[in-house]
């Protein structure tokens, strides 16, 4: 494993924690009354815009899991036209696990269609972008030892602090404090960003600690 490859991940992610620490410090410059807390559903749109953008970029740019094979133009359009279906899909299972684990059903249907986009944006662009529309894929790096490169163990490692962010921020919202962040879903959706934040920084770290132990075989 080289060290390399190690501080490209540690570079990529720290440009994407920046990103996401610009999405709340930039706009208030530029639209009045601002707010992480106050103007929230505005929050949750520029930042999955802004993380999907720069993950995009860098997946061009750093291409982790360049495929040795040149594809077509129209294979190109298929796969780009797939990437959004399933990125779609995702939003839409998002939203109904979000509602089936107790958000409500009619009311706030744009808050809680929001932080599914957003979760999506922590989780499923990643796999989009480093494994494509491939569902076996998926399934083969969220298995037991199934990463084949320190890419992916770093998808492993943000997609689950992501959701577990999510989960967690879910516990003050029904407490009796009277915070504007217990508004639904605030809490749920600053856990998600936070743990994705804490993700980007612990996978190469991990990785870097654990880089006698990980082998990686290519499948």
């Amino acid at each position: 494993m080289k060290e390399a490859e190690i501080r490209r991940l540690f570079a990529a992610n720290l440009l994407c924690v920046f990103s996401i620490i610009l999405t709340a410090v930039v706009p208030p410059f530029f639209w009045d009354g601002f707010t992480v807390l106050g103007t929230h559903l505005a929050w949750l749109c520029i930042c999955s815009v802004c993380v999907s953008t720069l993950n995009i970029i860098l997946h061009l740019v750093l291409k982790p899991n360049l495929s040795p094979k040149r594809s077509s133009f129209a294979h190109k359009i298929s796969r780009f036209l797939k990437c959004c279906i399933y990125f779609f899909m995702s939003c839409i299972l998002f939203h109904a696990i979000i509602v089936l684990y107790g958000a409500p059903l009619i009311e706030s249907v744009t808050e809680t269609f929001l932080f599914a986009v957003l979760l999506s944006t922590f989780t499923t662009l990643q796999c989009l972008c480093m494994l494509g529309p491939n569902i076996q894929a998926w399934i083969r790096v969220f298995s037991k030892n199934g990463a084949t490169s320190i890419w992916e163990s770093s998808l492993q490692i943000t997609t689950m602090c992501s959701i577990l962010g999510a989960w967690f921020g879910a516990f003050p919202i029904p407490l009796d404090w009277d915070r504007p962040w217990q508004v639904w879903p605030i809490s749920c959706s600053l856990g998600a960003t936070f743990g994705y934040m804490a993700g980007l920084i612990i996978a190469p770290l991990w990785i870097h600690w654990n880089r006698k132990q990980l082998t990686y075989k290519s499948r």
